[in-house]
């Protein structure tokens, strides 16, 4: 089967920010099992680029929760003959290493969808996603706990899939294809499967949070569906 994440399909590492922030950046490479694939080069034409990443053409966050563009970043469109698919066998750890990102605060949510066909000529906001992983506010307070995507900082700018200003949250999600082997026939189904836009709604508590005004609140709800554990 093929995704948009032989089975196929388009990965997408979401990063939701809670907090207003001025700077930011994006995945510049995945590491699969032992080899590494080079990630799309933003703020460059996609001519004669080759990847298994999808365009993305700006650091500059989605402020929308309904935006149309949601499931790919800016643009999101395939490479056309440049793009690539690497494959992934089930169990296996992918990583994706992004070139700079300064922020702290928000959780980091990963998606997959199949391309029910060739993932190069499929459009993301028509595809089927569900969530495979996800982490959010890990321990302490709202403001000052830790957070998912602290700990991706921590991490040199990495997030292992899966892995273990507050009105205008900031979503920066980018997408790879995959193709995954393995030996299992289950499939998500029913309210894990959403589509983007239509996900995240602005009145959704995720979304609305003002973390700073509740400074000793521990908990936060993730955006979005429940993980699919397969």
């Amino acid at each position: 089967m093929k995704f948009l994440a032989s089975l196929a399909a388009i990965a997408t590492v979401a990063l939701y920010q809670v907090e207003l922030a001025a700077s930011h950046g994006g995945v510049i490479g995945y590491k699969i099992s032992n080899t590494y694939y080079n990630g799309f080069s933003a703020y460059n034409t996609p001519v004669g680029q080759s990847s298994i990443q999808r365009e993305w053409d700006t650091y500059d966050p989605i402020t929308n929760p309904t935006d149309s563009l949601l499931a790919c970043n800016h643009n999101g469109a395939s490479l056309g003959s440049g793009q690539k698919t690497a494959a992934v066998t089930a169990g296996s750890q992918v990583t994706a290493y992004w070139n700079q990102w300064p922020h702290t605060i928000g959780p980091v949510m990963v998606y997959m969808a199949s391309c029910n066909g060739a993932c190069a000529s499929a459009n993301p906001a028509s595809l089927s996603w569900f969530k495979i992983d996800q982490a959010g506010l890990i321990s302490g307070t709202l403001p000052s706990g830790t957070w998912a995507m602290g700990q991706l900082v921590a991490n040199n700018n990495s997030c292992s899939l899966p892995s273990t200003p507050p009105t205008n949250p900031n979503s920066t999600p980018e997408c790879a294809h995959l193709t995954l082997s393995g030996s299992g026939k289950s499939s998500p189904s029913g309210s894990y499967l959403v589509k983007f836009p239509g996900a995240y709604k602005a009145s959704d508590p995720g979304v609305t949070i003002d973390i700073y005004s509740q400074p000793t609140v521990t908990t936060y709800t993730i955006p979005g569906p429940a993980v699919w554990r397969g």
